[in-house]
């Protein structure tokens, strides 16, 4: 019977402690964290969980940590506060370039996009001059 933790089906032959990172908001260590909480190993597979080791860890997950939708809309809300109050962070998001104080003149090439402004050298064929 495949495992199911806020609406979202685990993978059925991968480990838990990596099966769990599937989840929206939660990563390889807080899994573990998860894991050794609810007393379940971190090695067995989804598919070999009792039911009793699956409720153990949908109650952690539902008591302690802010997952999937929730997790989203709270973050969709916090960057909108952030242009609203006009922020740095803010306008930086508002124009899609990096908010977190990576350079620009290269490598942001994810949040602007794949542009290419520059020309080249500058200088052109003997045959294009006329």
């Amino acid at each position: 019977m495949p495992v199911r933790i806020a609406s979202i089906t685990l993978p059925e032959q991968k480990r838990i402690g990596i099966a769990l990172t599937s989840l929206y908001g939660i990563g390889l260590s807080l899994s573990l964290k998860i894991l050794s909480e609810a007393g379940v190993d971190s090695a067995t597979r989804t598919k070999d969980l009792t039911e009793k080791e699956a409720a153990a860890i949908r109650d952690i997950i539902a008591k302690k940590i802010v997952i999937e939708g929730t997790l989203r809309r709270e973050t969709v809300e916090s960057i909108r506060r952030l242009k609203e109050i006009g922020s740095y962070r803010g306008q930086r998001h508002i124009r899609r370039l990096p908010a977190r104080g990576q350079r620009t003149r290269t490598n942001s090439r994810t949040v602007r996009g794949n542009v290419r402004k520059t020309a080249g050298s500058g200088r052109r064929s003997p045959s294009e001059k006329t």
